[in-house]
């Protein structure tokens, strides 16, 4: 019995351990309080504001929320902003995005609009600072070079921003190169969703490589709030919760005592927190 107690209590240990996020140096959160974060801008599909464009997120800006939005490569190396790694569903073709340079990708439209795919330069040279932003590192596999590429051009922006991703490789990256940077590791219940796909499934829905990537927060689909590594990690090592992707008012009342952040899709929230503590607040983060 007691070489069993102490079996268990190794593993706890070691679990603990494993999830733990940073806990020392943390970068300043409050930047990011009191502000929803429109998912992919202030986007309609159907209409001449889809998701991840220069529309949608001049329309996020101009209502005073914050902007949640997905990086990765083109063939030529160009940092643009696109949530997919294929075309198909947004634009109707067929391909990944860096199977086309950045002037190929410009003669696809989004959905039935005239908008564009925007290079993450001109996404952040509208922005201006004006409202706080998340940024998702689109990272397919081994391949991080999104990372250093983006990261330079936001290391000249002079706004509010913080990165997360679903591939530790990418936190891993700018723990190694750029530590003072807000990071946070997205994750959701696949086992529930997808259904068993694998060990590193397993591993990314119970984050069991916090050790490692040390993230600042916690990107959390809200439906699964009640996912132990995610609980533990917000209430015992207090760090950041953000809820993705919240597609009603119910939704966002329903969890407001389980997440600190808000990244909603689908309907207008109610209440301050579009532009909550006002524009002139807003400042950098990890510069």
């Amino acid at each position: 019995m007691t070489v069993i107690l102490v079996i268990a209590a190794v593993t706890v240990a070691l679990y603990l351990l494993a999830i733990m996020p940073r806990m020392a140096h943390r970068p300043d959160r409050q930047p990011f309080l009191g502000v929803y974060y429109a998912h992919r801008g202030l986007h309609d599909n159907g209409g001449d504001a889809p998701e991840n464009s220069m529309r949608a997120f001049k329309k996020a800006v101009e209502a005073g929320y914050g902007i949640e939005l997905d990086v990765q490569l083109s063939k030529d190396r160009v940092p643009v902003v696109f949530h997919d790694f294929t075309l198909e569903r947004v634009c109707g073709v067929k391909g990944k995005v860096y199977d086309y340079t950045y002037e190929e990708l410009q003669k696809f439209r989004l959905y039935r609009s005239e908008e564009r795919i925007p290079r993450f330069e001109d996404f952040l040279e509208m922005v201006g600072g004006r409202v706080p932003l998340i940024v998702e590192y689109k990272v397919e596999w081994t391949d991080v070079s999104v990372c250093p590429l983006a990261d330079g051009i936001l290391r000249d922006y002079r706004g509010t921003y913080c990165i997360e991703s679903f591939n530790p490789l990418a936190l891993l990256w700018y723990r190694r190169h750029r530590d003072g940077v807000m990071r946070g590791q997205l994750s959701d219940a696949f086992l529930q969703e997808e259904g068993l796909k694998g060990l590193l499934y397993f591993v990314l829905e119970h984050m069991l490589l916090n050790f490692a990537t040390k993230p600042d927060f916690i990107a959390y689909n809200h439906k699964y709030y009640w996912t132990l590594s995610r609980q533990i990690c917000k209430k015992l090592y207090r760090c950041l919760a953000v809820a993705w992707t919240v597609k009603s008012q119910k939704e966002l009342e329903a969890r407001r005592k389980d997440f600190d952040l808000f990244i909603f899709d689908s309907f207008i929230p109610a209440g301050t927190a579009a532009g909550g503590r006002g524009r002139k607040s807003m400042r950098s983060v990890g510069k």
